[in-house]
């Protein structure tokens, strides 16, 4: 059984953080398992792997598209919600042996950790691995204010 990190902020536990943890691994836990039983006939859409990891200024989730191109890409995110989707087409072959490569219709979803500043995001495809780097919001940082007499 995986065990949780526990976030703490200034030595307190952020159980928010905890929830959208467990919230988002069981979202890919069903995707894995439903999504798996809905690609049987019907196409139905399937999650990528992806690594989602943080540096000290921004957090980088690489996805896993093989045989993407970036027009059949669309990222967005919505608040600290990042949503990847879009479709890799099958290539028709005469005579086809063994299918283990996923295509159709996909779909990436996952909430970062930490407030992130949507107007500096960048996104770069190169050898099958779309790079989303999303810089975190600059914190408040306290301000000294002069006392006049």
């Amino acid at each position: 059984m995986a065990l949780l990190v526990t976030r703490r902020r200034g030595g307190d536990v952020i159980p928010t953080r905890e929830f959208e943890d467990v919230y988002d691994r069981l979202g890919q836990l069903m995707n894995a398992v439903l999504g798996g039983l809905a690609e049987g006939g019907d196409g139905g859409v399937w999650v990528p792997m992806a690594d989602v990891s943080e540096t000290e200024d921004s957090y980088i989730v690489e996805v896993d598209v093989p045989g993407a191109r970036k027009d059949q890409l669309d990222v967005q995110l919505s608040e600290r919600e990042l949503i990847v989707t879009g479709r890799i087409e099958e290539q028709e072959r005469e005579r086809r042996h063994r299918k283990t490569r996923r295509t159709g219709q996909f779909e990436l979803r996952t909430v970062l950790p930490g407030d992130v500043d949507a107007e500096r995001v960048e996104a770069h495809l190169s050898d099958g691995v779309l790079t989303v780097t999303i810089p975190k919001a600059r914190a408040a940082k306290p301000r000294h204010i002069e006392v006049s007499a």
